[in-house]
């Protein structure tokens, strides 16, 4: 439970200094979110190309080594069936909000764990909170 809050914790802090930093760093136009099956605009992919190759060369390498090792990295845990950890925080956070909607997307199906929690949820909502919580860590 300690680990759980700490990360929290961390999770709130890195938010808090990386955003501000991250919105004043900004010196392009923010790019509107489209749907992943649509195309990129090409105003923007032009825009952001522009601005990679104004970098220097030693930043390009960089950037682009960068890159490389975050997809292999992505790819590796993809290919091992590995979640992202903020899966797993906000799975915890939704225990605590709605226990059988985190054991439901947790499993992946409606079964039995699901139904207990469902159970346990109806007839106190503690219960139903802590058999979540163990479901999430896959303590049951």
């Amino acid at each position: 439970m300690k680990r759980l809050f700490l990360r929290l914790f961390v999770l709130l802090i890195m938010v808090g200094t990386v955003a501000p930093v991250s919105m004043a760093a900004s010196t392009t136009e923010p790019v509107t979110a489209s749907t992943p099956a649509s195309e990129p605009n090409p105003e923007a992919v032009k825009a952001a190309m522009n601005d990679f190759k104004s970098l220097p060369r030693s930043e390009r390498r960089h950037r682009l080594k960068e890159a490389k090792k975050l997809f292999k990295d992505y790819k590796a845990n993809k290919k091992a069936g590995k979640k992202e950890e903020t899966d797993q925080v906000l799975l915890a956070i939704l225990a605590i909000l709605l226990p059988p909607l985190a054991v439901y997307l947790k499993e992946g199906e409606i079964n039995s764990k699901f139904w207990i929690s469902l159970i346990l949820t109806l007839i106190f909502w503690i219960p139903g909170v802590i058999y979540a919580l163990l479901v999430v860590f896959d303590a049951a």
